[in-house]
């Protein structure tokens, strides 16, 4: 018999694993990660208060490919500006469970490159 691999439920266990380690506060809130197949989305989480400050998506800025990593440059430079009008700098990274590469680091230099720190 042949073992299915659910490659969902192990992002998810490897996404709890680094949940346990990191948490998003009042100074430096949460950017966390989601990668579907078509779109790539990105919230700014205040994990002690519960609340999503900010948020993007390759679907809200009405983007013809939402899968590629030119997409996800544009989501990183409109999550970093959104950011910056709230007067947040400092930001802790939550890749989500994905491998830090492609579109999760796309993101992630855009940010950075658009002045967000973490």
């Amino acid at each position: 018999m042949i073992n299915k691999v659910d490659r969902n439920a192990e992002r998810l266990r490897r996404h709890r694993r680094v949940r346990a380690k990191i948490s998003g506060t009042s100074q430096a809130p949460r950017l966390c990660v989601y990668r579907s197949n078509k779109n790539i989305e990105v919230q700014v989480i205040d994990d002690t208060k519960g609340i999503t400050l900010c948020s993007s998506s390759s679907e809200s800025l009405k983007l013809e490919h939402g899968n590629n990593i030119e997409a996800a440059k544009l989501v990183g430079a409109d999550i970093a500006k959104k950011c910056l009008a709230l007067k947040i700098e400092n930001v802790v990274f939550d890749r989500g469970g994905y491998i830090y590469h492609g579109r999760v680091a796309a993101v992630a230099e855009a940010a950075r490159e658009n002045g967000l720190k973490f």
